[in-house]
């Protein structure tokens, strides 16, 4: 088990983990590997079950630390959310997801991973949880819905402090079913860079992910 290029992740051969914390110790979110060495627990990241496990093995890197605090939009039952707790031991992710059927998945996480502030909110309406969080540092979102880039801007401009970086996850169907899922890709991009956004990378999530693509930006 060797560190990887991003802060708290490991990488074995073709696989990447986060270290379970101590709280959790034997506790699995979504029947996921663990393996045990030297008293410590790694969780396996299954790239067919996060976007952002599948980015990471296609070579996604972004800089990201302990106490980093996180805008997490489309929580849904927190399957990668678990994950960034992991990594940012030190820091909060605000997990924002409007489904009350999903966010039930993501309170039983909340109950041992208490770095984890669940906010049952329409991302749509940013101003909506501004009373639960004033900045952050990094933003990731990951919502099907045909103006997600416009969400991801609208959020970014409300909490995001400058220097900082954002993951957004591309679903090409969502954005225009008559399009090639590059061109979709492109398309948002686009909209991203002409709101100030500088693409540092864009990955097609393939084989992982069907007609996705994550793009890591910065401000």
């Amino acid at each position: 088990m060797k560190p990887s290029k991003i802060t708290n992740v490991y990488q074995e051969k073709n696989k990447v983990f986060t270290e379970n914390p101590k709280a959790c110790k034997g506790i699995k979110v979504y029947n996921e590997k663990i393996i045990k060495l030297k008293n410590k627990e790694y969780r396996a990241w299954n790239p067919y079950r996060s976007k952002l496990g599948a980015a990471i093995l296609k070579g996604l890197t972004f800089d990201i630390k302990p106490d980093t605090n996180i805008l997490y939009l489309g929580a849904a039952t927190g399957t990668t959310v678990s994950h960034f707790s992991d990594i940012i031991n030190k820091g909060l992710v605000y997990a924002v997801e409007s489904s009350p059927v999903s966010i039930k998945g993501l309170l039983n996480i909340c109950e041992k991973r208490t770095n984890i502030i669940p906010i049952l909110a329409d991302a749509n309406h940013p101003d909506r949880y501004s009373c639960m969080i004033s900045s952050v540092d990094f933003i990731y979102q990951d919502i099907s819905q045909r103006n997600q880039a416009e969400i991801f801007i609208e959020n970014i401009k409300r909490y995001m402090e400058k220097n900082s970086y954002g993951i957004l996850m591309v679903k090409a169907r969502s954005i225009d079913v008559s399009l090639k899922p590059k061109k979709a890709y492109e398309k948002v991009a686009k909209e991203l860079e002409k709101n100030n956004l500088k693409i540092k990378k864009m990955i097609d999530l393939a084989p992982y992910e069907k007609d996705h693509a994550a793009i890591l930006v910065s401000i």
